[in-house]
Protein backbone atom coordinates (compact mmCIF):
# COMPACT_ATOMS: atom_id res chain seq x y z
CA UNK A 1 0.00 0.00 0.00
CA UNK A 2 1.58 3.25 -1.07
CA UNK A 3 0.75 6.67 0.29
CA UNK A 4 0.51 9.52 -2.18
CA UNK A 5 2.44 12.54 -0.97
CA UNK A 6 0.93 15.94 -1.66
CA UNK A 7 3.50 18.23 -3.19
CA UNK A 8 3.11 21.98 -3.19
CA UNK A 9 3.93 24.28 -6.08
CA UNK A 10 3.28 27.91 -6.92
CA UNK A 11 1.81 28.64 -10.33
CA UNK A 12 0.28 31.92 -11.59
CA UNK A 13 -0.07 33.39 -8.11
CA UNK A 14 -1.71 30.32 -6.61
CA UNK A 15 -0.38 27.63 -4.31
CA UNK A 16 -1.28 24.12 -5.40
CA UNK A 17 -1.19 21.33 -2.81
CA UNK A 18 -2.26 18.12 -4.45
CA UNK A 19 -5.58 18.95 -6.16
CA UNK A 20 -6.32 21.96 -3.95
CA UNK A 21 -5.64 25.53 -5.06
CA UNK A 22 -5.06 28.39 -2.60
CA UNK A 23 -4.35 32.03 -3.26
CA UNK A 24 -1.00 33.27 -1.99
CA UNK A 25 -2.86 35.84 0.13
CA UNK A 26 -4.75 33.02 1.86
CA UNK A 27 -1.58 31.13 2.66
CA UNK A 28 0.13 34.29 3.95
CA UNK A 29 -2.92 35.19 6.07
CA UNK A 30 -3.05 31.71 7.60
CA UNK A 31 0.67 31.78 8.39
CA UNK A 32 0.46 35.31 9.84
CA UNK A 33 -2.49 34.37 12.06
CA UNK A 34 -0.73 31.22 13.24
CA UNK A 35 2.42 33.15 14.15
CA UNK A 36 0.38 35.85 15.93
CA UNK A 37 -1.53 33.28 18.02
CA UNK A 38 1.71 31.46 18.86
CA UNK A 39 3.33 34.67 20.07
CA UNK A 40 0.22 35.67 22.00
CA UNK A 41 0.00 32.31 23.79
CA UNK A 42 3.73 32.09 24.53
CA UNK A 43 4.14 35.71 25.71
CA UNK A 44 3.06 35.34 29.36
CA UNK A 45 5.49 32.50 30.06
CA UNK A 46 8.36 34.06 28.12
CA UNK A 47 7.92 37.46 29.74
CA UNK A 48 7.71 35.88 33.19
CA UNK A 49 10.94 33.97 32.60
CA UNK A 50 12.59 37.10 31.23
CA UNK A 51 11.62 39.32 34.16
CA UNK A 52 12.63 36.74 36.78
CA UNK A 53 15.90 36.03 34.96
CA UNK A 54 16.81 39.72 34.75
CA UNK A 55 15.87 40.26 38.39
CA UNK A 56 17.97 37.32 39.53
CA UNK A 57 20.88 38.50 37.39
CA UNK A 58 20.75 41.95 38.98
CA UNK A 59 20.66 40.37 42.44
CA UNK A 60 23.61 38.14 41.54
CA UNK A 61 25.58 41.10 40.26
CA UNK A 62 24.77 43.16 43.37
CA UNK A 63 25.76 40.37 45.78
CA UNK A 64 28.64 39.10 43.60
CA UNK A 65 27.28 35.54 43.77
CA UNK A 66 28.21 33.94 40.45
CA UNK A 67 26.31 30.66 40.68
CA UNK A 68 24.75 29.78 37.32
CA UNK A 69 22.15 27.41 38.78
CA UNK A 70 20.81 30.03 41.20
CA UNK A 71 18.39 31.48 38.62
CA UNK A 72 17.06 28.09 37.53
CA UNK A 73 14.71 27.32 40.45
CA UNK A 74 13.03 30.77 40.65
CA UNK A 75 12.55 30.82 36.87
CA UNK A 76 10.97 27.36 36.78
CA UNK A 77 8.76 28.12 39.77
CA UNK A 78 7.62 31.48 38.38
CA UNK A 79 6.92 30.02 34.94
CA UNK A 80 4.87 27.19 36.45
CA UNK A 81 2.96 29.76 38.50
CA UNK A 82 2.37 31.86 35.37
CA UNK A 83 1.23 28.76 33.48
CA UNK A 84 -1.24 27.95 36.26
CA UNK A 85 -2.49 31.55 36.23
CA UNK A 86 -2.73 32.01 32.43
CA UNK A 87 -3.66 28.47 31.32
CA UNK A 88 -7.40 29.12 30.97
CA UNK A 89 -6.74 32.29 28.96
CA UNK A 90 -4.21 30.50 26.74
CA UNK A 91 -6.61 27.61 26.15
CA UNK A 92 -9.39 30.06 25.28
CA UNK A 93 -7.19 31.78 22.68
CA UNK A 94 -6.25 28.44 21.11
CA UNK A 95 -9.86 27.20 21.11
CA UNK A 96 -11.12 30.39 19.45
CA UNK A 97 -8.38 30.19 16.81
CA UNK A 98 -9.22 26.55 16.11
CA UNK A 99 -12.93 27.34 15.82
CA UNK A 100 -12.11 30.16 13.41
CA UNK A 101 -10.02 27.82 11.27
CA UNK A 102 -12.74 25.16 11.15
CA UNK A 103 -15.36 27.76 10.21
CA UNK A 104 -13.11 29.12 7.43
CA UNK A 105 -12.28 25.70 5.90
CA UNK A 106 -15.12 25.82 3.32
CA UNK A 107 -14.06 29.32 2.24
CA UNK A 108 -10.37 28.38 2.07
CA UNK A 109 -10.85 25.13 0.14
CA UNK A 110 -13.95 26.37 -1.71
Amino acid sequence: MSVKRAEACILNGFVWIGDLMFGIETVVDLARDAIYVTMLVAAPLLLTGFVVGITMSILQAATQIQEQTLTFIPKIFSMLLALFFFLSWMAGILIEYTKKLFIEIPDIVG
